[in-house]
């Protein structure tokens, strides 16, 4: 058995269920993992599938896949498959005893290896790539029916009472759960959880990929304003439609849509998206380059983990007009813009600024631009280990603790 000391990395066990490398959150675990090793933690990798290889020297083993042979996630359907894998993962913890320090977890996927981990004494960090399931599932099933649409059956945001039940589940015998942002933070306080559970870290962008125009901007008279992402209730593109149409900033300016519309969506919002100055772009593989080309990313989200876009549209040299909900890392009036969710009112002002204080527009940039390192993957790693270690030093104590009332009782 191998005992770690203070002087050692922390040595972690990353445990995904899905294709490590792949989109979304599959390729925010694989830049956490890469944050990690540049940060110095000794990490042994559990992915379902590992689809695109990591940066440095790792120790990777997947759990639905061997060689070339992969166990096919859709003939098991998704929550099968990610019980699979966590079911794995939980047999294999028992030969790592004394080898592991912590354990980190992603949901859906984490049940079996929480309990194995909790009776071997191990600690365990879940991550929260959104806010609590609860609320999420409420806030946009209410936004759906306020604005007269409904969720595609088996969209991962629609209510699902048996993925609700399992994350809950998981929420409680996890040790720690890592929020990325304050908002998701604060829907687990309003939740009942003690804030000593709750573990804020972050998530980060790609300075390879994303950064600002080599030149300096020509000047316009119209501002550009992008959105990307899926175009959706959830994402609140109806609130940056109304708000961009009512500010004078569409009589000269253009608002770029980079992104796939649910089914319905495009029809409840025709009128709007008929306007000369709003573009569909549908989706883009060139996301980088639109961010270099334009002003503002807006994001009026209802609910979110912290969007990626965020941080990539500040390296990119993009002013954020984001809402509170959207996770994103700016501060008003510093470095981007925030309104209240859905407050329509609020994100036409903030547009109409920018489109009449260019001078502010470009104080606003060259802060965010000053500032993202503070978010990239790199700095993300770091903040990440830095948990870990602090999620170390909370058992030690705990540990000294315990044994000092112990030994109280034993005198007494």
């Amino acid at each position: 058995m191998s005992i770690r000391t203070e002087n050692q990395p922390v040595r972690v066990l990353y445990s995904f269920p899905h294709k490590l490398g792949g989109p979304r959150i599959c390729n925010i675990a694989w830049q956490q993992v890469n944050g990690l090793i540049a940060a110095g933690a000794d990490v042994t990798v559990f992915p379902g599938v590992y689809s695109k290889p990591l940066r440095g020297q790792v120790d990777v083993r997947p759990t639905l896949a061997w060689r070339k042979v992969r166990i096919p996630y859709r003939a098991l359907g998704r929550v099968r498959a990610c019980e699979l894998h966590d079911w794995i993962v939980s047999r294999r913890l028992e030969k790592l005893v004394g080898k592991v320090d912590v354990i980190h977890l992603w949901p859906v996927g984490a049940l079996h290896t929480l309990r194995a981990a909790k009776r071997l004494g191990i600690p365990t960090v879940l991550e929260r790539p959104n806010a609590h399931t609860r609320f999420a599932y409420e806030v946009v099933k209410q936004e759906c029916e306020r604005f007269g649409i409904a969720m595609p059956p088996g969209h991962e945001h629609a209510y699902n009472e048996g993925i609700l039940r399992i994350e809950e589940e998981e929420y409680s015998l996890a040790d720690y759960l890592l929020c990325p942002s304050d908002f998701v933070l604060r829907t687990f306080v309003d939740e009942g959880f003690p804030k000593e559970k709750l573990a804020r870290h972050q998530y980060g962008f790609d300075e390879k990929n994303f950064y600002p125009p080599s030149e300096p901007r020509a000047h316009k008279n119209g501002l550009t304003m992008l959105f990307v992402g899926l175009c959706s209730v959830r994402k609140g593109l109806h609130y940056a439609l109304e708000a961009w149409l009512r500010s004078p900033a569409s009589r000269d300016g253009q608002f770029l849509i980079a992104g796939e519309f649910v089914p319905g969506y495009t029809q409840k919002l025709s009128t709007m998206l008929a306007h000369p100055s709003v573009h569909m772009l549908g989706f883009r593989s060139d996301v980088p380059e639109l961010m270099r080309q334009s002003d503002i990313l807006v994001l009026p989200s209802v609910e979110e983990g912290s969007a990626l876009v965020t941080s990539e549209a500040r390296g990119s040299g993009c002013v954020l007009l984001v809402s509170e909900a959207s996770g994103a890392y700016c501060k008003h009036m510093e470095n981007g813009l925030e309104h209240r969710v859905g407050n329509v009112d609020e994100l036409t002002r903030h547009i109409t600024l920018l489109h009449e204080d260019r001078s502010l527009l470009e104080r606003l940039r060259a802060a965010s631009l000053r500032t993202a390192p503070e978010v990239t993957w790199t700095a993300a790693g770091e903040r990440l280990l830095q948990v870990y270690r602090d999620v170390l030093a909370a058992k030690t104590q705990t540990k000294k603790q315990q044994a000092s009332l112990s030994s109280a009782v034993e005198v007494f």
